[in-house]
């Protein structure tokens, strides 16, 4: 692509936004990046997101979202639940070349599972227009997409853990153990994320009810032919700000070989350049500051359980970093543009 592309943030002022704009900034095809917050309007860029003050002068600009499509290539949306698919009409009237959502409002492409976990979806006419943005599952298949749904945090890790053991698994409701940091719950404080809450200790929440088991449910479904199938997702508050540690367990009724699980995984991610696959349960710190997705896979002496592990950044993997490997797909851009930034350890 000769042209550099023109991208609109939508929500940049939040945790996501401003990963977003960190990745774009310094994405060698993107050249003007708008940020849009009614909250922050007016305000330097580099006043609410500090660690971009070197990359920009530029500030946050308001107004309806709608008018400033025109101008760009690209619309990302990094919104409050239930945002997008209020703002969604205008933009899709005069659609740019590419529109990406990260919030959980076109995810879910049947009405009534989508119902199940989020309430009526306000908008149904439209959840068939967008594609699911699963990059390291459907990769080259999101060439030429023009709207795209960026998975979820957790379901990102449970589908990366599920979808190499999908012809597996008979077991019809695996279980997904997980933990994720405090920064998962957005930039605006709650009592669950105020720091004396949080440091040094642990809590389950949204116990039988998280929503992006909703997300597991539909491509887990799709995967195995089975309109039965389900999986339960025990989601759990950590004491650190960043990352998701996710662990799969599931039953199987054949025995397996040794290796099998670790086969699969290699099988379903070799040619994933932001996926790795290890010899031992990755570490979380290990994945924080970057887009990789960490796995190792093992199964019990008998054959007949099977386990896998997985590491993310809950905002770039889970988030923005998946945004802009799916804006890369879509676009025909080299997938890993942009991404190419590895962790940071200690963290």
């Amino acid at each position: 692509m000769s042209q550099a592309l023109s991208v609109l943030c939508a929500g940049a002022g939040g945790y996501v936004g401003g990963e977003l704009l960190r990745l774009l900034y310094q994405h060698p095809h993107v050249g003007k990046v708008t940020a849009h917050s009614r909250s922050q309007e007016h305000r330097a860029i580099g006043d609410v997101h500090p660690t971009l003050a070197p990359l920009t002068d530029a500030h946050f600009v308001g107004g309806e979202l709608s008018e400033l499509v025109a101008q760009h290539d690209v619309v990302m949306m990094a919104l409050e639940h239930g945002e997008s698919a209020r703002l969604v009409g205008p933009i899709l009237a005069q659609p740019p070349r590419l529109l990406i959502d990260l919030a959980a409002d076109f995810r879910i492409a049947d009405p009534s599972l989508y119902a199940r976990y989020y309430g009526p979806h306000p908008t149904p006419e439209l959840l068939s227009r967008f594609r699911y943005g699963l990059c390291d599952v459907y990769g080259q298949t999101l060439r030429d997409a023009t709207t795209i749904a960026a998975p979820g945090c957790f379901a990102t890790a449970a589908q990366l853990a599920l979808y190499p053991l999908r012809k597996l698994i008979t077991d019809t409701q695996p279980t997904l153990f997980a933990i994720t940091g405090s920064s998962g719950a957005g930039a605006k404080p709650k009592d669950s994320t105020h720091h004396p809450a949080r440091a040094h200790n642990l809590f389950a929440y949204s116990p039988f009810s998280h929503r992006h088991e909703a997300e597991i449910v539909q491509s887990l479904r799709a995967w195995t032919g089975r309109s039965d199938a389900t999986a339960r997702l025990l989601t759990h508050s950590g004491p650190m700000v960043r990352g998701i540690y996710l662990t799969l367990h599931a039953k199987v009724d054949a025995v397996l070989p040794p290796g099998t699980v670790e086969a699969a995984l290699h099988a379903a991610y070799h040619d994933r350049p932001l996926v790795r696959v290890l010899r031992k349960p990755p570490e979380l710190t290990h994945a924080i500051g970057s887009s990789y997705a960490l796995l190792h896979g093992c199964q019990s002496p008998d054959g007949k359980e099977i386990q896998v592990t997985v590491s993310i950044d809950n905002l770039l993997k889970g988030a923005s970093g998946q945004a802009v490997q799916a804006m890369n797909l879509a676009l025909g851009l080299p997938e890993t543009s942009g991404l190419h930034a590895v962790g940071v350890f200690p963290c």
